[in-house]
């Protein structure tokens, strides 16, 4: 995708703030309205902009326990993989999941509301799907960055 720098501009502050309109945007980008507006549409068309959406504070909605899952499967085979990762997809206390190279297959990355609920969450789900061999968990003590922000810069 080749993109302009009027067109990062707009990209970085949509991601910081996707309530802006398009004439606030385009008084930032030194456009006016119309062709700040239509350069979004196509972002959005073109699938860059996925969707808008608002950020929810965890630890005030009372979800203020963060766990970072490695994940091993007994097989891997397609069919395998296939399972386990739809059964994931079903869990909403699972954020994000990746799969990953080195000894585990699969990195997950947990939200709860306490080490309580975390328990109950892995005894009762995680480790009830056949296939999983290996859950090593790591307990996220202090959050140092946290951002949804792609680094736009080192496009320019």
């Amino acid at each position: 995708m080749n993109l302009s720098p009027i067109d990062i501009k707009i990209l970085g502050l949509l991601q910081r703030d996707a309530s802006l309109s398009a004439a606030e945007i385009a008084e930032h980008v030194n456009l006016s309205a119309s062709p700040c507006w239509r350069r979004i549409n196509r972002l959005e068309q073109e699938g860059i902009i996925e969707k808008k959406v608002a950020l929810l504070n965890a630890e005030k909605l009372g979800m203020g326990l963060v766990i970072f899952s490695r994940i091993s499967l007994a097989k891997n085979d397609e069919s395998s993989l296939h399972d386990f990762e739809q059964r994931v997809r079903e869990y909403p206390e699972v954020v994000e999941c990746y799969t990953v190279t080195g000894s585990a297959d699969y990195f997950l990355k947990i939200i709860t509301r306490d080490i309580k609920h975390y328990d109950r969450f892995l005894r009762r789900q995680l480790i009830q799907i056949p296939l999983v061999r290996d859950v090593n968990s790591n307990v996220a003590v202090t959050k140092i960055k946290y951002t949804t922000g792609l680094p736009l810069e080192t496009q320019l």
